[in-house]
């Protein structure tokens, strides 16, 4: 069964990019201690889902884009200009329209919603968010783009596991 997943790194105190959408504070961290679970969940993955930003700031950094074929739709109203040989796809659609077809072309895997928080926020409210895995860094940011900037409080959420590192990083995974 498809799980949309809400997978993504943040502060302690809750924001998942310092102001300017700035992620100079993440990269500082060596990403050697967490590779083996990101591949883990990535095997799991059939298609994703993401903002424009965070589409722009992948496309933008200089990298080779880390998803192969794997498809991914871009959440925007502006035209954006895309990655040769990625799989992407454009749409301005309300999230239930494409968690329909990244249901569908995920084929019984699960569906990675990368980011923003926003994103998140908006498919937690429309009730197609199944789990938050979250890799709580240590380190205090303040102020700046938060997790999930959601419009009411949500309760009930059940905690699935936890997971500690070295670096003194937390994951935990929460289910809707």
């Amino acid at each position: 069964m498809t799980r949309v997943q809400y997978y993504v790194a943040s502060s302690l105190d809750g924001f998942i990019a310092a102001p300017g959408d700035d992620l100079d504070w993440l990269l500082a961290f060596g990403f050697e201690e967490f590779q083996e679970g990101y591949d883990a969940f990535f095997a799991e993955v059939g298609a994703i889902v993401m903002g424009s930003r965070t589409y722009e700031f992948i496309r933008d950094s200089g990298e080779e884009w880390a998803y192969a074929s794997t498809p991914a739709w871009v959440l925007t109203t502006r035209e954006l200009t895309s990655i040769p040989g990625a799989d992407i796809r454009f749409s301005s659609a309300p999230p239930a329209e494409v968690h329909a077809e990244a249901t569908a072309a995920a084929n019984g895997r699960n569906i990675w919603v990368v980011g923003g928080g926003v994103v998140a926020a908006q498919w937690a409210e429309a009730g197609l968010l199944d789990e938050m895995l979250v890799t709580y860094m240590p380190v205090v940011l303040g102020r700046g783009a938060p997790l999930l900037p959601l419009s009411a409080t949500r309760t009930g959420l059940t905690l699935e596991r936890t997971r500690s590192y070295p670096s003194g990083a937390l994951e935990v995974v929460y289910r809707f």
